[in-house]
């Protein structure tokens, strides 16, 4: 049986666009997932950067909800220390009332952005040093009324809850072993993100597995592998696409917030020595090829590292081909 498919979206501007064009390509791509069977469709929040317009993640949820009818739709995910606990109980718990058992909540602890935008938005050195990540979660379902704060609490009298509401699944994304601990200790579901850390991969998800304790909310594990993919049409054309995606990491690694880089760029540009064996480290956080090469590749990943459902991720420049990618690869699976 083929592994579930799901999207992870980080709604990237195109070459010479705006962020509203990137906005209606997502919501595109929403739809069209949608009708090839995807099971979720998530959207990374990321700050100070051209090239991805996903700062507000709730807001985009909103829309990509409405515009769907049964695809679940949720965060990958939003950075818990860089917001007020209540008020991400509070929009998780207005989207879940507005799109009800269709919203998933993933949260993650890292910035989702550089030092400096990260002091911007926890507005002091010492939320930015902080690691409380758990009595963070722990908050929020305490706002959100999953659970008490402790008797005397200054804080026990604040409530998000909305009647008849409960707050959508919580799932803990991670690239260490300490989101996966902590997925496992508390009985939630695991994010894993292998298409920027795949040197952590077989101990995280190994940590997951064998520390699992079953929740009221999760009797088993349930563990979901994010993954980069570009499938073509031709082993040339992913190629292509796949040095493009070589360019942009270079860019991430120098700090450079630029646009998707094109596979025209990505054939123009000059690598050094350096950069080729930059490039191909790069290399191995991507799955590409023709359909059959993809999915012969992501079945492997999947059973070796023993997961549930992949989440895949498509840096392609040009938006129908990004279109095309996901469409090949539902095909390749179904």
């Amino acid at each position: 049986m083929a592994t579930p498919l799901s999207v992870l979206d980080l709604v990237p501007v195109p070459p010479g666009g705006t962020a509203s064009d990137a906005f209606r390509n997502s919501v595109e791509l929403a739809r069209l997932t949608e009708e090839l069977g995807y099971r979720r469709y998530w959207v990374a929040e990321h700050h100070n950067t051209q090239a991805f317009a996903s700062m507000s993640t709730a807001t985009l949820i909103a829309v990509l909800a409405r515009e769907t009818e049964r695809i679940r739709v949720g965060s990958g995910g939003v950075m818990l220390p860089n917001h007020s606990p209540l008020k991400v109980a509070e929009d998780f718990l207005t989207l879940e009332a507005l799109h009800p058992g269709r919203i998933d909540l993933g949260l993650g602890r890292a910035p989702g952005t550089d030092q400096i935008t990260a002091l911007a938005l926890r507005r002091s050195t010492d939320h930015l040093a902080a690691d409380d990540f758990p009595q963070q979660v722990e908050m929020l379902r305490a706002y959100a009324g999953e659970s008490g704060f402790l008797e005397g609490h200054p804080l026990g009298r604040v409530s998000a809850a909305l009647p008849g509401v409960k707050l959508p699944p919580l799932w803990i994304l991670g690239s260490s072993t300490y989101g996966a601990q902590y997925a496992a200790q508390t009985g939630r579901g695991y994010s894993f993100a292998c298409h920027f850390s795949p040197d952590y991969a077989v101990p995280a998800l190994s940590a997951y597995r064998d520390g699992f304790q079953p929740s009221k909310e999760l009797a088993e594990p349930y563990a979901i592998l994010g993954v980069s993919v570009v499938c073509a049409e031709t082993e040339e054309r992913a190629e292509e696409l796949a040095r493009a995606h070589d360019l942009m990491w270079l860019r991430i690694r120098r700090n450079e917030r630029a646009y998707l880089p094109t596979p025209e760029e990505a054939a123009a540009y000059p690598f050094t020595p350096e950069e080729e064996a930059m490039a191909a480290h790069s290399r191995r956080m991507l799955v590409y090829g023709t359909p059959e090469r993809v999915r012969v590749r992501l079945q492997e990943l999947s059973e070796q590292l023993q997961v549930d459902e992949l989440i895949v991720t498509t840096h392609v420049a040009d938006h129908q081909e990004r279109l095309l990618s996901y469409e090949l690869l539902a095909e390749a699976f179904a």
